[in-house]
Parts: C-alpha cells; sequence; structure tokens
C-alpha cells in the first residue's frame, strides 16, 4: 500500500470554480460556487483531529446522516478568499454539550464551511467534503474517530478502523 505522501492530488469535476490546490503540506477547502475558499494545514500541529459525527444536531445543518469533520487550529486557518460573504448563524438548542456554535455559510451557494464553539476553543470545525484534493478524504484526513454512534442509523456501519465513541469524545 503506497504511503499518504505518495498519494497524488485527485481534483475531480465538484462544484463551480476550479482552482484547488493542495501541496503536501496545505490545500484549498472550497464552497460548491466557488466564492469562498480556506487553505489549512494537512498535518500537525494545525491539523488537530478528524472525526464522524452522528448527532442530531450535525445530521439536521448536512441535510445527511452524519458529518464528516477536521478540526484546524485558528492560527493555521486562512481565507484565501470570500470572508466578506461568510453568514453565520449561532445556536446552543440542539448541541448535545449545550455549547453554543457557530456556523459559517457561503451566503450565495450555503455551503457550510466551518463551525466554531465553545467545546473546541481556538479551533474551527471544517467539513471533509469541502476539501478540494479528493484523496486527502481518503489519506490526511481519514477519520480517527466516530462519536454519537448510539445515535448512528441501524443501517450504516461504522466506519472500518475508526474508534467508536458512544457519545461526545472530547468531553
Amino acid at each position: 500500500m503506497a504511503s499518504t505522501s505518495d498519494i497524488k492530488p485527485y481534483f475531480p469535476l465538484a462544484g463551480a470554480r476550479q482552482d484547488g490546490w493542495s501541496d503536501g503540506e496545505r490545500a484549498t477547502a472550497t464552497c460548491f460556487c466557488g466564492t469562498v475558499q480556506l487553505s489549512f494545514p494537512t498535518q500537525g500541529p494545525g491539523l488537530v483531529d478528524t472525526f464522524i459525527c452522528h448527532c442530531s444536531d450535525c445530521r439536521k445543518i448536512t441535510a445527511s446522516m452524519f458529518a464528516s469533520n477536521f478540526a484546524i487550529h485558528d492560527d493555521y486557518l486562512i481565507h484565501e478568499r470570500g470572508r466578506e460573504s461568510l453568514s453565520t448563524y449561532s445556536q446552543s438548542k440542539t448541541i448535545a454539550t449545550g455549547n453554543t456554535m457557530t456556523n459559517h455559510f457561503c451566503s450565495k451557494c450555503g455551503s457550510l464551511m466551518y463551525r466554531v464553539g465553545d467545546g473546541f476553543p481556538n479551533m474551527s470545525i471544517l467539513r471533509i467534503g469541502t476539501v478540494d484534493d479528493f484523496n486527502l478524504h481518503e489519506s490526511k484526513l481519514k477519520p480517527r474517530i466516530e462519536q454519537f454512534v448510539k445515535d448512528r442509523v441501524a443501517w450504516l456501519n461504522g466506519a472500518e478502523g475508526v474508534e467508536q465513541v458512544h457519545g461526545y469524545a472530547y468531553a
């Protein structure tokens, strides 16, 4: 099996803009319309963790059965373009920990680019699906933890080789 450093970037046709990049140390995440683009490190110390979440909040906000996420320390996250096009929405009612989460969406296409909250101080939680280099989804950003597995739908099996946590993994 090839090491993650041997895997070449893969940028399929996905979204309106095709200018994402990945250089082994950093990569980009872009909204669906291309208005917002972030860059982030693909390893520590800036890349903090990778995880799947099955909580009801992640289900609802992603319009899917789970969210695949990665946490970046804010000192390493760069807004390449479109910061002024981000809209925010904050609430704590549905957050399992009771913390407030603020969601940052592209105001043009609605893509959720990242979340920030009290449970992850000085970090932003990005969605793996926004990352332009799809090979990073399989390698450096492969989830390490699967949390709230107690809420996972019965027809979906756990992720192979990923630590399974019944509730919140970062308590």
